[in-house]
């Protein structure tokens, strides 16, 4: 497969650990630098990488052997990295969201197709077995024509585990910006794109209290509305609700569900690669379980980088920029509909990434009972 793909790493937080596992042995990729504001955690991680160099920002944009940066920091510096990169001529993938405007979003895509590069963005969680099997499971047939679908994700705020949680309360966060490109992703995989959205939001507590790590017990300012719900309007017609909170404490609801002419698919959390799809079937009188039959089995955080290099030019990587900016639209559409009480149209099209190894519809295994 020719040489391995170099890449640059910027910002070694939380959710770099996860990439790191996927990528540093992998065989398509060569993680050739890292940098962070705190160049001992880059060179931490360095030290764990054979050939891997830790570097300021600055020379990591200039590396002559990084040929896509892996832009792993907070989401208000998405925009600013994403586009110094490709001002260096070098592809991005960003952990989601892409942006945390709209417009910032849209000038990532239009500077990248304008030097020629690429841009790969999470979530690639809607890549593995979950997602797929559920996508592959509704373009077999089994549910029939899908009418409609419901996300769910509720909790009670990041603030309870995560040591460092301003930036989830701030401009730019919240439970839609952080959470809501797992769940809007997995619904254009499920059910195409979106053409317009109706929205509804609310922010009743004013600071929240950091329940671990060292500023254990300090307050902070709520910046962003902590609740919010809408109806997303699939250009296929289908129609899906959409609850992002971190104002409540637990749910029965099934993360994602999808209701069809002919049964109902309860798809797992698209927060994780895999899980277990069950069938409802019409006439039947219990959900079954669906052998996991498409996606990447057994993936974890930074599979859709692999994707995009595998993709080399010939197809769309699956978790695109193009994806991930419909989805910013879809999110911060919301947001306006909620705060001007009416329905937007989007601008953005984009079409269903290409399926992960999907499996013809006479091959389907149903399992016992779940």
């Amino acid at each position: 497969m020719g040489d391995p793909h170099g890449v640059g790493i910027v910002g070694l937080g939380v959710i770099s650990r996860a990439y790191l596992d996927t990528l540093a042995n992998h065989p398509a990729v060569r993680i050739a630098a890292l940098a962070d504001l705190d160049a001992s955690r880059a060179a931490a991680a360095a030290a764990m990488i054979p050939g891997a160099e830790a570097v300021s920002v600055e020379r990591l944009l200039a590396h002559p052997d990084v040929q896509t940066v892996l832009n792993l920091t907070i989401p208000a510096a998405h925009a600013d990295l994403s586009l110094a990169a490709i001002d260096a001529g070098k592809s991005v993938y960003v952990e989601k969201p892409l942006a945390v405007t709209f417009p910032d979003g849209r000038s990532i895509i239009e500077r990248a197709a304008a030097a020629g590069v690429r841009v790969g963005c999470a979530p690639d969680t809607v890549l593995g077995t979950g997602t797929q099997t559920a996508r592959a499971a509704i373009d077999g047939g089994l549910i029939g024509r899908p009418l409609s679908a419901s996300a769910v994700m509720v909790t009670a705020g990041h603030e309870r585990w995560h040591p460092h949680p301003d930036f989830y309360y701030a401009p730019g966060g919240g439970p839609l910006l952080d959470m809501g490109p797992y769940y809007i992703s997995a619904l254009i995989h499920l059910l195409g794109p979106v053409r317009a959205v109706s929205g509804a939001a609310s922010r009743l507590r004013a600071e929240r209290v950091i329940g671990s790590g060292p500023r254990v017990g300090e307050r902070i300012p709520v910046g962003v509305d902590t609740h919010v719900t809408g109806v997303l309007e699939h250009v296929s017609g289908a129609l899906s609700t959409i609850t992002t909170s971190f104002d409540g404490v637990a749910t029965t609801a099934a993360p994602i569900e999808v209701q069809g002419e002919t049964g109902t698919l309860a798809v797992p959390d698209p927060n994780y690669f895999d899980g277990v799809v069950r069938l409802f079937a019409l006439g039947g009188t219990e959900w079954r379980a669906l052998e996991p039959r498409a996606g990447y089995a057994e993936a974890s955080r930074g599979i859709g980088l692999i994707d995009l290099v595998r993709a080399d030019g010939e197809r769309p990587p699956r978790a695109s920029g193009d994806v991930a900016l419909h989805v910013l639209e879809t999110m911060t559409s919301l947001l306006q509909s909620a705060a001007e009480g009416r329905r937007i149209e989007l601008t953005t099209v984009v079409q269903r990434p290409a399926p992960v190894a999907l499996t013809p519809v006479e091959a389907w295994k149903v399992l016992e009972p779940r």
